[in-house]
């Protein structure tokens, strides 16, 4: 699984990517299935919005957003929705098996 982390408008900090990378450690028993996950951070004002794109070995692409006034939780928002999203595609998919 390739991770790309992306911050715009600010400077991620060390923590900050450290806090990412360990809240992955929760979708890593699907990392079998997942060719890219690419994570946007973006700074506009006080909020910070999570994007998060994950592209599926079966061709299928899913994305999730969450904003929020503080960083930790944005991510914390992001990651709880990425994985329950990544948990149904894997359950549509075994489905077709």
């Amino acid at each position: 699984m390739n991770v790309e982390i992306k911050a715009i408008h600010f400077a991620l900090k060390d923590d900050g990517k450290a806090y990412i990378d360990k809240k992955i450690t929760r979708i890593r028993n699907a990392e079998n299935m997942i060719i890219d996950l690419i994570i946007s951070i973006t700074k506009d004002s006080n909020i910070f919005a999570a994007d998060a794109t994950v592209n599926f070995k079966w061709g299928v692409s899913s994305h999730v957003k969450e904003q929020d006034f503080e960083l930790n939780a944005a991510i914390d928002k992001m990651i709880d929705k990425l994985e329950a999203k990544i948990n149904k595609e894997k359950e549509k998919n075994q489905g077709k098996r």
